[in-house]
Order: C-alpha cells, then structure tokens, then sequence
C-alpha cells in the first residue's frame, strides 16, 4: 500500500536525506532530492532520462555540469549559485538541467533538486535570484509569497513545475482546497504533486529555547482516488498528493511554514485546477482586500 507522508529522514537514501523518484510506491512522475553540503563533499547528478532544478535551500552551491549531447555547446560548465540565510529570505539563484545532464554540487548548505521524467531537451539555464517572480497571492490571512522560478511562464521545461511558497505565522495557504487530479481540456490538468516542508520560528520573534516549529498540512479524497493526510508537518518531512484535494496548509501562531512544490503529468505542462465547490466562493472575498505587511520576506 503507498504511503503519501513521510517524517525527516524516512526517505534517506546514502548522504540524501529525502528522495523520492519513480521507485517511490505509487509514484511515476516527479522526483526530489535533499541534501546537506558540507565542505570536502561533493553530490553527485547522474546523467538520465530527467529534467532537473536545483534550489538552495540554504547556503551556496558551485556546480560543475555536463549538459548532454543534445544541448548547444556540449562542454563542461561552472555556475555558482547564491543561496540564501534560509528559506524564509527571498528566493536563491536557481540552475535548470535538461535530460541528459550530468553535474557535481559543492559548496556549504541546503539544496533541493527537483526532477522529473521528460524526453524533450530544452536549453540549461541559469537563473539569478534578480530575476525570478515574487508573487503575492490571496489576501489577509490568507496572504502568502510564492517563487515562481519554474512555471511555464517563467521557464522552458519540457515536463514539470516547480514553486516554492512562504506563509506567515497565522496565515493558510494551499487555500481553498483545490485538484489536478484529471484531464478536462481548459478546465484542469492531471499533475502528482511533492511539498516538501520547513519551518522556523516566525520572523522577528524570539522564542525559549525548545519551541517546535509546526504546521498543519490537509488532503481528502476526489472522484479520481481516496487519500487522507491530516498531519503536524515540521522541517524535513515530505507530502505526495497523486490526487484528492489537498489544502489547507495552516502556519501556527509563532511559526512560519514554507514548501516546495514539485508538479509533473502525463499530459500538457499546465497547471489547471478546480476548487473544491464548498470553498472555492472565498476567492471572490478576497477581492481588493490587502495583502499580509509581513509580506514579502526578503
């Protein structure tokens, strides 16, 4: 029987502490890899059928990289990426790899690599932090900051999308609940999709010496399958959502929570959703109301 959460840890694979590729049970169209850079060691990227971003989590990275034969030049490249305190101070630089590309990470931190399976090789790039789309999106407490560095819009991929999203302490986010889950041309689009969480003690607090940064993270079930995930999510654990509803994520007083979505289907890279019907009337309201002023985090 698949499993759609995992705890920090469960998923570790060598010096990765979470994977998560075509071998995870009931899983066929996205990936994740985190991992903790140390000074001496360097992460290794297989060439293979995926395309790839890397996001630091936290630090910054050199990375040496081949992109494969079916890129311009061919040759051995060197991209330094700019990270970031953590991730709850603006967006890092972030590195696209296309099929085929092999690569090398070092440096001091965390990093993220998002993949997903794809056939069709577009262009690696490079993509400074100066340039990628912050977006605020809802409104009050339901205000919450995305990185838009990998959607259709902002990158040339040939399979995923990947974001990341901040929410503030008190604040929800993935809210309404909404789907993906089934092909209805213009309406929505069939994507699986990975959150992978962090949490922190709220922005300009100071907390005792023990506190536990939480969130709550919700899914229930579609026509297209039965799911339930009702968890206290903290650093390091990891939702698969295949399908169902999923939202809200809900940051607890005194706590911030962000997450990494990494999004792939079988059909167009696009990302269509429907709301849950019961909720979906609360878009309407948020309708010239302001944003949260703790937004955006920078």
């Amino acid at each position: 029987m698949s499993r759609w959460f995992y705890r920090e840890g469960e998923l570790s694979q060598g010096d990765w502490h979470t994977v998560i590729d075509t071998n995870t049970p009931g899983w066929r169209h996205t990936g994740l890899r985190i991992g903790d850079v140390s000074e001496g060691k360097t992460f290794e990227l297989g060439a293979g059928e995926v395309e790839r971003l890397l996001v630091p989590l936290a630090g910054s990275f050199e990375v040496n990289y081949t992109p494969g034969s079916g890129d311009e030049g061919g040759g051995e490249e060197t991209v330094s990426l700019e990270g970031r305190t953590s991730v709850f101070h603006g967006p890092p630089d972030v590195l696209y790899l296309p099929v085929g590309a092999s690569a090398q990470i070092r440096g001091t931190g965390r990093v993220a690599v998002a993949e997903a399976p794809a056939t069709t090789v577009h262009p690696a790039r490079y993509i400074p932090k100066s340039e990628i789309a912050v977006e605020l999106r809802g409104a009050g407490r339901s205000s919450r900051q995305v990185h838009n560095f990998g959607t259709p819009g902002e990158l040339a991929a040939d399979k995923f999308i990947v974001v990341e999203v901040i929410t503030p302490a008190e604040n929800w986010s993935s809210y309404p609940p909404h789907k993906h889950d089934e092909h209805i041309a213009g309406v929505e689009t069939e994507l699986e999709e990975i959150y992978y969480f962090e949490t922190a003690v709220s922005r300009g607090l100071e907390a005792p010496e023990g506190a536990d940064p939480f969130a709550l993270f919700a899914t229930y079930s579609s026509s297209a399958g039965d799911i339930a995930i009702n968890e206290i999510v903290r650093s390091g654990d990891t939702a698969l959502v295949p399908y169902g509803y999923h939202g809200p994520v809900a940051a607890a007083p005194g706590y911030d929570v962000y997450y990494l979505n990494v999004m792939a289907g079988p059909g167009a890279r696009r990302w269509d959703i429907t709301d849950d019907p019961a909720h979906g009337w609360i878009r309407e309201k948020w309708d010239g109301e302001e944003f949260d002023s703790r937004l955006p985090y920078t």
